[in-house]
């Protein structure tokens, strides 16, 4: 299967893990409606600040936050890029895509587009 994976690191103060779980919901519901294959919002569970690198130490995760992995899984990149630019123009997103709106930190936050080597 070809496939094509989107992944997020950032962290989301405990205190508004609820209001994230939110939005996680909805943009999670306008991705799917738009095609993508598999939405995932996953919040830590056995994650350690390492000696050198990290996830904690990547998003300078502060005390009474913790670190959110999500990933958004596409059939291609092609489709992944058609996806995106109908999410980003969908008003239900924009509504909630204010940086002072956020809850979290939107500049600790780091994303990218993967392709998989190994697929079982």
């Amino acid at each position: 299967m070809n496939m094509y994976v989107d992944g997020f690191v950032l962290p989301v103060p405990k205190d508004k893990l609820a209001a994230y779980r939110a939005i996680a919901r909805k943009a999670g519901k306008v991705w799917m409606e738009y095609g993508a294959v598999q939405y995932v919002e996953c919040v830590e569970d056995d994650v350690k600040p390492g000696k050198s690198t990290s996830f904690p130490q990547a998003v300078k995760l502060k005390p009474g936050e913790v670190v959110v992995f999500s990933y958004i899984v596409y059939k291609s990149r092609r489709q992944r890029d058609s996806v995106n630019a109908k999410v980003m123009k969908d008003p239900r997103l924009n509504a909630m895509m204010d940086p002072k709106a956020m809850p979290f930190d939107g500049k600790r936050m780091f994303w990218g587009g993967f392709k998989p080597i190994v697929e079982m």
